[in-house]
């Protein structure tokens, strides 16, 4: 059997506030196969972000493992990981994280442009214009709509050719419209690069898009299944 992209073993994260531990995750283990599509869903509060950044390599699990493409995460230092996530991962947030001090342009291009590589502008270029911003390259963030700025950032995550990209709420500071127009772009993005997608979203049309869904509650896995089988609770 192929070995997974993505394998979470018995992961725990405690927190220390004071004196007080507060345990956000409970032993949560699963694992993803390249090419699936996977939405991690639950009620605020259930440990999904925390999740999500712990798989991605942000953050390190109080106890457990964390195997990225054959690779222990926790066992790596920081810049290991942080070269890691610049090589294989891509990212998409809620809050868009763009820089405000560069267009859409030198915004894509900044992924590659800390790998050292040059002449990075053609395919920055070619990834807005498929996002439907062909006219916005030389905009600032504040110059664009939010539905933009996340276009933008899709854009970004993309550049690098990712085997995985992490989405956190991606669609959560849109309205529906855009929302619905960001999500078909999202997929078609991900089966056009052939990437292997781990989303976190409040929005269950964008989880059933995904070919198989995590739901949390109180830190815990609770369900493993199908999209097409889960329903709104």
């Amino acid at each position: 059997m192929t070995q997974p992209i993505l394998q979470a073993d018995n992961l725990t994260k405690t927190y220390i506030s004071g004196a007080t531990p507060l345990t956000v995750l409970h032993n949560v283990s699963f694992a993803v196969r390249q090419g699936d599509t996977v939405a991690i869903i639950g009620p605020s509060g259930s440990g999904k972000t925390t999740l999500l950044g712990l798989c991605a390599g942000l953050d390190v699990p109080t106890s457990g493992t964390i195997t990225l493409m054959g690779l222990k995460l926790n066992s790596m230092t920081e810049d290991d990981r942080a070269y890691i996530r610049n090589q294989y991962l891509g990212f998409v947030f809620q809050n868009f994280q763009l820089l405000q001090t560069l267009t859409a342009l030198e915004n894509v291009m900044v992924p590659l442009e800390l790998r050292g590589e040059k002449n990075v502008a053609s395919r920055a270029i070619e990834l807005l214009k498929r996002v439907g911003l062909a006219d916005r390259l030389h905009h600032y963030p504040s110059q664009l709509s939010g539905g933009e700025q996340q276009r933008v950032a899709m854009a970004r995550a993309f550049i690098t050719n990712p085997k995985m990209l992490f989405a956190d709420e991606p669609t959560g500071n849109l309205d529906d419209e855009n929302a619905r127009h960001l999500t078909e772009l999202l997929f078609k993005l991900n089966q056009e690069e052939g990437t292997t997608l781990v989303l976190v979203t409040h929005n269950l049309e964008l989880a059933q898009k995904t070919n198989r869904i995590l739901r949390m509650r109180g830190g815990e896995l609770i369900e493993d299944s199908s999209a097409v089988s889960i329903v709104q609770s």
